[in-house]
């Protein structure tokens, strides 16, 4: 499976769990601060591993690549995991849309995000070296939700960090992976041909 970076621990971990033969091969998860090579960089990933296995599935949403990364799983003939990004996988859509109609200001985690949050956004965005741009980032977000997968009290502390990084409340939302673990398994059933 070609999986997104910030996903495929959790692919490995489920896939393991369910005893799924699985081997996991991860993209880059900064691809993220540019959609428009993900669709190229998957299908650059599919290709190589075809020739070394008989099914390829790809652990990726849409992820912001407007469609373009379905394109290139229908045209490669691989299925792919539904939603618009992992959090519609994690949280559902139907509850991750009620959240942020609750609160359109919404800044969105995942274990990953909370985690890498230094890495990923404070120093690619630049905030580590102009912090003053923190306002034009995020002056519309009224607050920091993370979807928890598994939160743990040092995933907890990074959220609370991430939040307090650019001045906004956090709200704890525990989705776990069995969002994940849904898809994976209808993706993993498309692409043998066992669903």
């Amino acid at each position: 499976m070609v999986a997104c970076g910030a996903v495929a621990r959790h692919v490995g971990d489920i896939a393991t769990r369910r005893g799924w033969p699985v081997d996991v091969h991860p993209l880059p998860p900064l691809l993220h601060n540019r959609p428009s090579r993900i669709a190229t960089a998957v299908s650059e990933r599919v290709g190589e591993l075809r020739e070394r296995y008989a099914v390829v599935a790809v652990g990726f949403a849409d992820c912001g690549t407007y469609g373009a990364l379905r394109e290139v799983c229908t045209e490669l003939g691989v299925p792919m995991l539904s939603g618009a990004h992992c959090y519609d996988v994690f949280a559902g859509a139907a509850r991750l849309t009620r959240l942020l109609d609750e609160e359109p200001g919404t800044y969105v985690l995942t274990d990953f995000l909370a985690a890498s949050f230094p890495r990923t956004v404070i120093a690619e965005l630049g905030l580590d070296r102009h912090p003053e741009l923190s306002e034009d980032y995020f002056r519309h977000y009224r607050r920091v939700v993370w979807l928890a997968q598994h939160p743990t009290p040092g995933l907890h502390a990074a959220a609370q960090e991430a939040a307090a990084a650019i001045g906004l409340p956090l709200e704890v939302v525990v989705v776990g992976d069995s969002g994940l673990e849904r898809d994976l398994a209808t993706l993993l059933a498309s692409a043998t041909g066992s669903g």
